[in-house]
């Protein structure tokens, strides 16, 4: 009974949070087959991106690890599932689409790293098990999807802009997002750096993205 709980607790932040930035694409929704598909093909590439990040992170050391071997590793992984399946399909054709398939991406991924945290966590204590799912339902989850956006934004609008001018824009979107993370991952390395985290980071990252939903939002219905 306990193991359903504990996977109830870490994959419903996921899918709320995948449900919230879907609502967001008000004038053409996109296919629900097509933003559970990134969503699972989010997930998947967890496994890949978890043996690359122990082969780099053993050889960097752990706080290198966590600061630029993960951020780095993630985001790309994450940007990848994006860009090389449903970015030059049909269905890719508003700048909202970038958010909501960012979105996905992220959410899947972060979904199976929580699972993962969760029963490791289950070890210790049925209790630290739950405060661990609680914790990165409300922190760490929304941070992979805050961080996607970054780039999911700028691929948005990079689709209906000159290649080059486009190009430019995803790179600028992807370091700030692998900046973002980092960032992220070192100030929880303290607990000075865990509230900034929940009082100023996270905040933060949060007017950014609705900022950039609106943006998106506006851009795609004026389209």
């Amino acid at each position: 009974m306990e193991q359903w709980l504990l996977l109830m607790l870490a994959t419903a932040p996921g899918l709320l949070w995948l449900y919230y930035f879907y609502s967001k694409d008000r004038y053409d929704p996109e296919p629900v087959v097509w933003v559970l598909g990134i969503f699972l093909l989010g997930a998947t590439v967890t496994v890949p991106v978890a043996v690359l990040e122990g082969l780099l992170g053993g050889a960097a050391g752990g706080i290198l690890a966590a600061v630029l071997v993960a951020p780095v590793c993630e985001e790309v992984a994450k940007y990848l599932v994006v860009k090389k399946t449903v970015y030059r399909s049909r269905v890719f054709d508003e700048p909202v689409d970038g958010i909501i398939y960012a979105a996905a991406a992220g959410l899947g991924f972060a979904s199976i790293e929580n699972i993962v945290y969760v029963f490791s966590a289950l070890d210790e204590s049925l209790l630290f098990a739950l405060q661990t799912g609680l914790f990165r339902g409300l922190i760490s989850v929304p941070g992979h999807v805050l961080f996607s956006v970054m780039w999911g934004s700028a691929l948005g609008m990079a689709r209906f802009m000159p290649e080059q001018e486009g190009s430019a824009l995803v790179r600028k979107g992807l370091v700030l997002a692998i900046v973002a993370h980092a960032t992220f991952n070192f100030l929880l390395l303290s607990a000075v750096g865990f509230a900034l985290v929940v009082l100023i980071l996270v905040p933060a990252l949060w007017v950014l993205t609705e900022r950039h939903i609106r943006q998106a939002v506006a851009q795609s219905f004026f389209k």
